[in-house]
């Protein structure tokens, strides 16, 4: 196991310096962030030189990103354009998006694999037939649709939440943004739970443990429901870093300053320390939540071992 950690570490390097480097070059090579840093004014050349000698931006992309990359390493991340450093508008937007994250994944995993297991146990009945329409329903609308439509109804029609959340974020107010956030993931886990009871509900291991009389709870749980499970722990390892960089929608229809606002406002205004920074924080929180799935399979599966 120990070898097999060090390996798929070693592996991740390359991953993230070719990520990096994407990202790096479509906001630096693709943009100006001088022109960006004017707005609608046209910059002295002068001092728009003197600027980009200052930001390095003078030099080749190639040693761009090597200073970037030494930066990094040394906990720097830059200035954003309005002189705040990004570690900073790190340190109060992340922990927001990650209980906004930890919100949604409880929701997801819970209500999704309830309903998969609920509907791949009664393949073909009436319940089947709902969730099947319903988590179908749920994909085709657009989520800044449903999140609009939550926050009128709970929020201001009926008044059972705020409309927006403050700016603590407290855990209270993100269930409904979490519910929004998690509702597409949510419909498709209960999907991807339902394929894999039905696959294995009929298998020779849940035949010879029921025929050895073991009580149908321990059946279900015990066998069936965990090697179900390992498609849906791979897409919810991946989701993880989805719902986090894809929250922009959802914050902005309630309000929350987290990693989409700030990513909203960077692409905005063109911030480009800003952009890169997160998303450079994006590619290791899906590097390492692909990890921990890998690592989840040998519990799931006792068959499964690292070498």
């Amino acid at each position: 196991m120990g070898r097999y950690v060090i390996r798929r570490l070693l592996q991740m390097i390359p991953v993230f310096i070719g990520s990096t480097f994407l990202i790096f070059f479509m906001v630096y090579a693709l943009g100006d962030p001088v022109a960006a840093l004017f707005g609608d004014r046209a910059p002295d050349p002068t001092t728009a030189a003197q600027i980009r000698r200052e930001l390095r931006l003078d030099q080749p992309l190639w040693q761009q990103y090597l200073h970037y990359m030494g930066q990094i390493f040394q906990g720097d991340f830059g200035t954003a354009f309005n002189g705040r450093p990004v570690t900073e508008l790190m340190a109060e937007s992340f922990p927001v998006t990650l209980r906004l994250t930890l919100v949604a994944i409880a929701i997801e995993v819970t209500v999704g694999v309830v309903l998969g297991v609920v509907s791949g146990l009664r393949r073909g009945r009436a319940v089947d037939t709902g969730v099947l329409f319903l988590t179908l329903v749920v994909i085709s609308v657009p989520t800044f649709v449903t999140g609009y439509l939550l926050q009128f109804l709970f929020g201001v029609r009926w008044g059972v939440i705020r409309p927006t959340v403050s700016t603590e974020a407290a855990l209270g107010e993100l269930v409904m943004p979490g519910v929004v956030l998690a509702l597409v993931s949510l419909a498709y886990v209960t999907r991807l739970t339902r394929t894999s009871i039905v696959e294995n509900v009929r298998a020779d291991y849940v035949r010879t443990a029921v025929a050895k009389g073991l009580p149908r709870r321990h059946v279900i749980t015990r066998h069936l429901l965990r090697n179900s499970l390992i498609p849906v722990v791979t897409f919810i390892g991946t989701d993880i870093g989805v719902l986090m960089g894809g929250a922009i929608v959802t914050e902005r229809i309630f309000n929350i300053h987290g990693v989409g606002f700030q990513l909203y406002q960077g692409i905005l205004r063109n911030n480009s320390p800003t952009i890169v920074g997160f998303v450079t924080i994006l590619v290791i929180v899906f590097l390492l939540a692909n990890l921990v799935v890998d690592l989840l399979y040998a519990v799931l599966d006792p068959r499964i071992r690292y070498a």
